[in-house]
């Protein structure tokens, strides 16, 4: 009756497990800077402010939390067939704090990249930012 039991057991932890999945936003590996005094960046000056950035799979979009907190999110969605689409993640029109995904109804938070609406598994992928305190943003990944 133990070996049963035992036996019963091994069996069910190892079915029974959810299978890890890897993020659906493939890990590309780069390293960019942004001079935040260029126009283009010109709102990430304040808080609140976010920008497209050149990088990661469909581009980037940097947003500033905080005076001194930075985060930046790969604009390509975690939906099921992401990749296929055009387009990547554009800012709600009514609401900058959410992205939009234009080829499924999945939305993402600007702040943290989680999911607001939509069926999707993951978050979006997001980078390492570090801001030297003055002008320059360093965006990248490990």
């Amino acid at each position: 009756m133990k070996f049963l039991l035992a036996f019963l057991l091994i069996l069910s932890v190892s079915f029974g497990c959810n299978k890890t999945k890897n993020h659906p936003v493939p890990s590309l590996p780069f390293d960019t800077e942004i001079n935040l005094t260029l126009p283009s960046y010109s709102n990430l000056q304040n808080v609140s402010g976010y920008a497209y950035v050149l990088g990661g799979v469909k581009g980037l979009v940097v947003y500033r939390r905080g005076p001194n907190d930075f985060v930046c999110f790969d604009r390509m969605s975690t939906a099921e067939n992401a990749a296929e689409c055009d387009s990547g993640l554009l800012i709600n029109p009514d609401n900058f704090l959410v992205l939009d995904d234009p080829c499924s109804d999945a939305q993402y938070s600007l702040y943290d990249g989680s999911i607001v609406k939509g069926e999707v598994e993951f978050g979006l992928r997001q980078y390492i930012t570090v801001w030297d305190g003055n002008t320059k943003l360093r965006i990248y990944n490990q």
